[in-house]
């Protein structure tokens, strides 16, 4: 079962090394689950997954593989023979006869009982409403009913009344597909980290300071400044349009963003880049700032990140005048291949699914200026932009 367990978790595409299988299995071998099945799931999780995007995978396949097996969260060690555990026949009850049965009174007096149960039963049973066994009203078994109990040897709930589960997805939304939310972009940006210290020296150091104090004979306390992430980062916001519906997960996008990078600059633009952008919205038209003067204000060291669903006529990107909102004397091409040449590391996040983009003739065009460098506005494509911008 556990080599089952490795091979799906490898074949879903987590990162699981043998080295940390074997791991796995000496830790078992040593008891460190304590026999218990949700130690077991903390116990495998911590020593096989390396990255929180990857926890949902791994419920979901923790969940298929090692399904039927329930949380007893008391030392319950008696061995339940399989035959017992098999399935010869399901009960189903009317509603009036679910009302008569009666929980045995809360998690303590359920743990104790079945305790109880363990000791004093020598056989299989069916039915009945006292024995661990199947297709009965006890509050232990499988494929029976009871308001209250302890599901053993069923592959599913079915009256979903177990009062315990272990295989509650807890991390969903995780998953590398799924939209999202400003923790998730926060997990994605972490990947663009260069760590520097620099400021003032307000940090205790103390490897130093036990090394001074060594060396000196007293006690001599040295300081060092705040480890940060060193990334310089501007992001070009496309606001208005088209980009109306996509104005949660881009104010998402700029919390995590803002948490995440010491030094960020952000700029907005419509549609295209031009020669003019801006800081505010509500004065985009009495305070602009000539795009000429942040090319030369932001030094090429700058990691660029272009927000916008690329969705525009074509005139807008190829010719003069193309802007729907103003002449441009320069297409937008131009400005945008400016850029370009001057920052390297500069990527395209489009929040358009991925698989409507050859249906928008202005996104091939950008992506093609961007030499493909435009991600889809997911986790996982978050995270493939961070790599871009980390070679």
């Amino acid at each position: 079962m556990f080599t089952t367990f490795f091979l799906e978790l490898k074949q879903a595409g987590l990162p699981v090394s043998l080295r940390e299988y074997l791991t796995l299995l000496e830790a078992l071998d040593r008891d460190l689950a304590n026999r218990q099945v949700e130690n077991f799931y903390y116990l495998s999780r911590t020593a096989l997954v390396k990255d929180e995007r990857h926890l949902d995978k791994f419920d979901r396949i923790f969940g298929s593989t090692f399904k039927g097996l329930e949380l007893l969260s008391e030392d319950v060690t008696t061995e339940i023979p399989e035959e017992w555990l098999r399935k010869l026949a399901e009960k189903y009850l009317t509603e009036e006869e679910k009302q008569q049965i009666q929980s045995l009174g809360g998690w303590d007096k359920l743990m104790e009982t079945l305790k109880e149960r363990l000791k004093e039963q020598k056989d299989r049973h069916q039915g009945g409403n006292k024995w661990i066994g199947t297709a009965g009203t006890s509050p232990f078994g499988a494929y029976g009913y009871n308001p209250e109990g302890i599901r053993i040897g069923q592959d599913e709930s079915r009256h979903r009344r177990a009062v315990k589960v272990w295989d509650k997805r807890e991390f969903k939304d995780l998953d590398d597909t799924v939209e999202l939310g400003t923790r998730n972009i926060k997990v994605a940006l972490r990947r663009l980290r260069q760590f520097a210290r620099t400021g003032a020296a307000d940090e205790l150091d103390l490897g130093n300071t036990i090394r001074s104090t060594a060396e000196r004979g007293y006690l001599d306390i040295q300081m060092r400044p705040e480890r940060r992430n060193a990334i310089k980062v501007l992001i070009f916001f496309d606001i208005g349009g088209s980009m109306d519906d996509h104005i949660r997960v881009c104010e998402e996008l700029f919390s995590a963003a803002r948490t995440e990078f010491k030094t960020l600059e952000y700029f907005y633009f419509h549609n295209c880049l031009y020669e003019y952008v801006w800081k505010d919205n509500k004065r985009r038209y009495t305070e602009r700032i000539p795009t000429w003067d942040v090319l030369h204000t932001y030094p090429s060291d700058y990691k660029i990140l272009f927000v916008g669903d690329a969705s525009m006529s074509p005139y807008e990107i190829a010719y003069p005048g193309g802007s729907v909102e103003h002449w441009n004397e320069e297409a937008g091409a131009v400005w945008l291949d400016r850029l370009l040449q001057i920052y390297d590391r500069s990527v395209w996040l489009n929040p358009t699914p991925e698989q409507h983009w050859s249906y928008t003739h202005s996104i091939g065009m950008i992506r093609q200026i961007f030499s493909d460098r435009m991600y889809p506005l997911t986790l996982e494509g978050l995270d493939e932009a961070m790599r871009e911008l980390s070679r």
